[in-house]
């Protein structure tokens, strides 16, 4: 079990599409982005994912979900993503985490595994509250 960070702002917040349709992944096509599908297929069943919105201007990362990858399905046939994973949401209270002070600052990346400790303590306390 890992923890992913999953953008959800494609030209407008998706977040509420990917929490109504239980469902994450990226909105860009396997050729626009190829890393982004390989990522989603190489998610696991039990993965903690978490909707983010992280803005250079905001101190904080906006959490906007927590749920956990159900199956081992890779849904190419949707109106919400181009690839996406089955999500059973957790949590879907919306809640800010202080950005820590880090050196392999990924909070600008649309998808990401979550290895900073407060972060990951953060988003296991609200799992777990």
């Amino acid at each position: 079990m890992a923890i992913f960070a999953i953008g959800a702002y494609y030209d407008k917040d998706v977040s509420q599409n990917f929490i109504n349709n239980n469902i994450a992944g990226p909105g860009w096509s396997s050729i626009e982005a190829p890393e982004l599908h390989q990522f989603i297929r190489s998610l696991k069943v039990g993965d903690i994912v978490y909707l983010k919105s992280a803005s250079p201007s905001s101190p904080d990362i906006i959490v906007k979900g927590i749920g956990v990858i159900t199956n081992d399905e890779v849904i190419i046939t949707s109106d919400v993503v181009s690839a996406g994973r089955n999500i059973k949401w957790l949590s879907i209270e919306q809640f800010r985490i202080p950005k820590p002070i880090e050196k392999n600052n990924v909070r600008l990346n649309t998808m990401y595994e979550e290895f900073h400790p407060a972060v990951q303590k953060a988003v296991l306390d609200k799992i777990f509250e």
